[in-house]
């Protein structure tokens, strides 16, 4: 082990001895650790930025007072820590890098344009809900940005069509074909209906049937946001990241549909 003099040596040895190779491993390490961390703010996964940040530093500190560790050694633990990090929030990476893809197509628009596009979508699925609740009729809405896997979409039928409450509750009617499958929405438009999701495996209440185990267990797998009609009590639900909100009233309902998806459409209107 290096004593506190040694390792001043071996620091002050990098500035008088200084290479641009350097420069070069200190940026990159400084934009990969700047990166994991705004991942992980982005998500608010605050305890990991902590244990990722401590990682770093511990091992910046052996590696400093060892005599048979080097910069290059850690610059490798930087790098895979990073990696392990960074895959625990691949789907997110994933949505993030999609959405820059979208608005980077996406037509020239106005923002009172958009917040009208957007208000429409919202009404039209907070209507249906409602209409649903009251009547006791069973619903899984999820809400997609384009990241689910094919398997999900190509269990249920295409269907491309735009946003209406009379759309949403007729094909959850209860001798509609598609009524016990998901409903599929991405953008504005009802991209397919009757799909099939994965089913949580984690222990739920007994009241907890199998279109609520699926709406939980399509948000383990994916970013998305499930909206849950029950049809034994017609209690709404809505589901993020396997978190399960119940009693979900239309303001509420509202709210979780502006703040996690129709964003977009603001987003849409910034970028240009």
């Amino acid at each position: 082990m290096r004593t506190f003099a040694q390792a001043w040596e071996a620091i002050a040895g990098v500035v008088t001895d200084f290479k641009w190779i350097y420069l070069l491993e200190g940026l990159v390490i400084y934009l990969l650790v700047y990166y994991v961390v705004k991942i992980l703010s982005d998500n608010n996964a605050k305890k990991l930025i902590s244990i990722y940040v401590l990682l770093v530093l511990c091992m910046g500190v052996i590696t400093l007072f060892s005599d048979g560790l080097n910069a290059a050694f850690f610059c490798v633990f930087v790098m895979l820590v990073s990696e392990f990090f960074l895959l625990l929030f691949s789907v997110e990476i994933k949505r993030s890098i999609w959405n820059v893809k979208k608005i980077s197509r996406a037509p020239a628009t106005s923002e009172p344009k958009a917040r009208v596009r957007a208000e429409e979508c919202v009404s039209g699925i907070v209507k249906a809900v409602q209409n649903m609740s009251k009547n006791n009729i069973g619903a899984l809405i999820v809400l997609s940005n384009g990241n689910l896997p094919k398997e999900i979409l190509e269990s249920g039928v295409s269907l491309n069509a735009t946003i209406s409450s009379q759309l949403v509750e007729g094909i959850f009617f209860p001798k509609a074909p598609l009524h016990d499958g998901a409903m599929i929405i991405y953008g504005d438009k009802i991209q397919a209906a009757g799909c099939f999701l994965p089913l949580t495996q984690k222990d739920y209440p007994k009241d907890y049937g199998t279109r609520h185990r699926a709406g939980i267990g399509v948000t383990e797998v994916a970013d998305v946001m499930t909206i849950i009609v029950s049809e034994e009590t017609g209690i709404v639900s809505v589901v993020k990241r396997g978190s399960i909100t119940r009693y979900v009233d239309s303001d509420l309902l509202r709210k979780f549909l502006r703040e996690y998806y129709w964003k977009e459409f603001s987003a849409e209107v910034k970028a240009k």
